[in-house]
């Protein structure tokens, strides 16, 4: 028989081993993404050679900082594995199959961003798109994306781009959410899990979900996005798991779709700084009004100038390279003030790498 002590001694080599693994898995994404980078940026300056100063250099000193809060993130993924919030394959969740079938469309898509960078169009649709019934805020080539958010080709290689964008770290990223919201649904230990209810607002491609139903295995889920080209994406990534499928829903987050005190849980990830001010209170009001009392809300979106100063430039470069029209007032605005304008108590914020996290309760009912 295998004594305790040799069962530690190959645990512990194990999970040494799949450390390493995990972070050669992240090494190799960062470094894949600076050589996309860097070979389109070129191409850009080339193409389109007005854009070619328009983003601020980075010192040193920020760039290392930028390193420092790379690896703090990854550990952080990391221990809350190890902790059991999720799976630890979950780190090493991947987008292979549609990054073997949709990264050359990256690529083949640049000219036509070029194209609207030179005449500066940051609202051009193709005819076939409908875009009735839509607010006018939404009808936005974000990121210069072709079609905004409303074609099945946006859809097909947003999770790509965004995992470029933020050098391989998106879903890390996405994943801090988990912690926060199994811990704070901990409140509701009498309900049976299978009753669990928790909503994503933005689902958008469904990757918040799959990494929800991961931490959350038997809660009931529900994703709400107002693309419907974004939610058949979704369905399509998590018809693959042979469970229970989230219920999702087209829909403006400002006038959601489901009852009062409804959810136990809410998330919301990478939505705040593409809306204006009046339409970030309006959702939040909405996740306070179909969450149970004593229910926790999750948010994740980018940092800010409030608590992330010595990143200025990085913030004021994104704006400036990508479309992103309500970006500069987001950086500025105070979320928490606009949550407890909604009701919301408890409020606590993290920050980790260049994204920001709110974690907010529901008062319960005296």
């Amino acid at each position: 028989m295998q004594s305790t002590s040799e069962s530690n001694q190959f645990t512990l080599i194990t999970d040494t081993l799949t450390k390493f693994a995990y972070q050669g898995f992240q090494q190799n994404k960062s470094l894949f993404s600076l050589a996309h980078k860097t070979i389109s940026d070129r191409l850009t300056s080339i193409f389109v050679p007005e854009t070619e100063n328009i983003a601020q250099p980075l010192s040193p000193k920020i760039l290392l900082e930028l390193e420092r809060r790379r690896n703090q993130l990854c550990e952080a993924d990391w221990q809350d594995a190890q902790k059991g919030v999720y799976p630890v394959d979950t780190l090493f969740d991947s987008l292979w199959q549609d990054f073997l079938r949709y990264y050359p469309n990256i690529w083949i898509d640049l000219p036509s961003i070029w194209s609207r960078l030179q005449k500066k169009e940051y609202q051009k649709f193709s005819s076939e798109i409908e875009q009735q019934g839509y607010p006018r805020y939404y009808l936005q080539n974000f990121h210069h994306q072709t079609d905004g958010y409303l074609s099945d080709m946006s859809a097909n290689l947003y999770d790509l781009q965004v995992e470029i964008l933020f050098s391989g770290l998106a879903d890390s990223m996405r994943r801090r959410i988990l912690a926060p919201l199994k811990q704070g649904l901990t409140k509701f230990s009498s309900v049976p899990p299978h009753q669990i209810k928790v909503l994503d607002v933005a689902c958008g491609t469904g990757r918040t979900l799959k990494f929800i139903r991961a931490t959350l295995p038997k809660a009931s889920l529900f994703g709400v996005d107002l693309s419907p080209a974004y939610l058949r994406k979704a369905n399509q990534l998590l018809s693959k798991n042979p469970r229970e499928l989230p219920q999702l829903t087209q829909a403006n987050a400002e006038d959601l779709p489901h009852p009062d005190n409804f959810f136990h849980g809410v998330s919301c990830v990478f939505l705040f700084h593409e809306l204006p001010a009046a339409a970030r209170q309006q959702v939040i009001e909405e996740c306070f009004r179909v969450m149970k009392p004593g229910g926790i809300l999750t948010i994740c979106d980018s940092m800010q100038l409030l608590d992330s100063p010595e990143f200025d430039v990085v913030m004021e470069n994104f704006p400036a390279i990508f479309h992103e029209p309500y970006y500069r007032d987001y950086i500025q605005d105070n979320l928490v003030k606009r949550l407890e304008k909604a009701g919301f108590e408890k409020i606590e914020t993290e920050v980790h790498f260049v994204s920001k996290y709110w974690i907010a309760r529901k008062p319960e009912i005296a």
